[in-house]
């Protein structure tokens, strides 16, 4: 009978996990929708010549970094993620790690001129 028990309670804690990994094929959608809008905008931007110089850099950045915000949330199921947020974590660091890296190369790129 205890065996039994442990075996619904393991089902349950089954179920709660595999609700928590997938999304519904609603957000799949939406998440693929501004994926492609997200995509198409810059796109549109460089190949038709819509913004040059700056404005051209900030569309596409900024199409970029929502495009990164897109994909963490809808696919990588990142708002549904329970305590304590390991994945949020570790994400936060490897951005950490890699904007110390291209800034540093960036750096010293800039201020390393032989002369």
């Amino acid at each position: 009978m205890a065996q039994h028990t442990n075996h619904g309670s393991h089902g349950a804690h089954d179920d709660h996990g595999s609700h928590e990994s997938h999304g519904s094929l609603k957000s799949y959608v939406i998440g693929f929708v501004l994926s492609l809008v997200l995509t198409a905008i810059p796109l549109i931007v460089v190949l038709n010549d819509v913004l040059e110089g700056n404005a051209a850099k900030v569309v596409l950045l900024g199409s970029a970094v929502l495009q990164f915000v897109v994909q963490l949330f809808y696919f990588m199921h990142l708002k549904e993620e329970g305590k304590p947020r390991y994945n949020l974590m570790v994400l936060i660091l490897g951005l950490i790690i890699v904007l110390t890296i291209v800034a540093g190369s960036i750096w010293i790129m800039t201020y390393n001129k032989v002369a």
